[in-house]
């Protein structure tokens, strides 16, 4: 490895900040050397802040139903070959109940943008986990709405939101959605939940059509300028019925190399190995564990509707019982020194 290379990694390390021009050499020159010394400082900057907990979050997808034509999503409204589900608010809290009892105390719901969950619907939903299972966050990843109805759900009990911002370049954004969606509107629905007091989550697909090692930089410019609460990265998995369905997907090596960055540059932030990272490789979790990540999301979604919420092909887990993934999963952790935490697993700042 290059001296010069190590010389940036130490300097990530010691002042959580690159230049431009500095983020494009250490991702433009990677290599194997430089994966495994990155890997190694993520997790010596995780390990006092988190030790080896893995953080787990219950996810449940409501709703495959959405408004958006997403050129790169498997349940874009486009896509006339999916079966379209949505789960009704008593099976969501049902869900919710029987991953409490699991362990859970972290409960995310995610769906497309279905207009069905008005702030009335979706605020309801909230309140009742909140009072059935308790001493649990929950998170919301139910898209762009206005600031107005991420209070109302804010003050009905939600604490975390997830929305992915897919880039953090304008002209990037624009080629991988449809006319009517809007990159600066996204932008400032990320503003709006950090000023309503909410935990933000952002994040990005690795390898995305289009992509650059200059796209890549501005990525890393955005987790430290905005720095993310959570920031949910995985590679790109093209789906058989989207504009993007001969792109190549993104690899395990680059997204495991920018999780490692991504540690670097914010020491406390929580970062899932996804469910992506272990559909491209059997040990895609594993290897994300090791090159920084502290968050895990196994399904908790009835067993009946998770091969409908097919983002991208050949996603992994569309089958398992709620406690066999969690089963599992915990043993995955700990065959690498790893074990599950049963908390919020709030990130910790201080």
């Amino acid at each position: 490895m290059e001296a010069r290379i190590a010389g940036l990694v130490r300097k990530l390390e010691e002042t959580h900040h690159l230049t431009d021009d500095e983020y494009r050499e250490l991702i433009q020159n990677r290599t194997p050397e430089a994966a495994e010394l990155l890997a190694e400082r993520a997790v010596a900057a995780r390990q006092p802040i988190y030790g080896t907990k893995v953080f787990t979050r219950g996810l449940i997808e409501i709703s495959n139903i959405c408004k958006n034509d997403c050129l790169y999503c498997g349940i874009r409204r486009s896509n006339h070959n999916v079966e379209r589900y949505r789960l009704e608010p008593d099976v969501i809290v049902a869900c919710a109940r029987e991953g409490h009892e699991l362990g859970f105390r972290t409960i995310v719901l995610q769906g497309g943008e279905d207009a069905f969950f008005s702030d009335d619907v979706l605020a309801n939903i909230v309140a009742r986990i909140k009072q059935t299972c308790p001493n649990t966050a929950v998170t919301l990843s139910m898209g762009e709405r206005s600031k107005e109805s991420y209070q109302r759900l804010f003050d009905a009990g939600a604490d975390r939101y997830l929305l992915r911002h897919e880039t953090a370049n304008k002209a990037h954004y624009e080629r991988l959605h449809p006319a009517g969606m809007s990159w600066e509107r996204r932008m400032q629905c990320l503003r709006d939940l950090r000023e309503i007091g909410y935990q933000v989550g952002a994040g990005f697909m690795v390898g995305s059509p289009y992509q650059t090692v200059e796209h890549l930089a501005q990525e890393m410019r955005f987790v430290e300028e905005f720095k993310p609460d959570m920031c949910g990265i995985g590679p790109f998995i093209p789906h058989h019925d989207t504009p993007f369905a001969n792109e190549p997907a993104g690899t395990l090596e680059l997204t495991c190399y920018l999780l490692s960055i991504i540690r670097l540059i914010y020491p406390p932030i929580l970062l899932p190995a996804t469910t992506a990272l272990g559909t491209i490789d059997p040990r895609g979790r594993e290897k994300g564990m090791l090159a920084g990540a502290n968050v895990v999301m196994p399904n908790l979604s009835p067993t009946s509707v998770r091969k409908q919420y097919e983002l991208y092909d050949n996603k992994i887990c569309t089958g398992d019982e709620s406690a066999q993934c969690r089963g599992c999963l915990g043993l995955r952790m700990t065959l690498i020194g790893y074990e599950l935490a049963v908390d919020r697993g709030d990130i910790r700042k201080s």
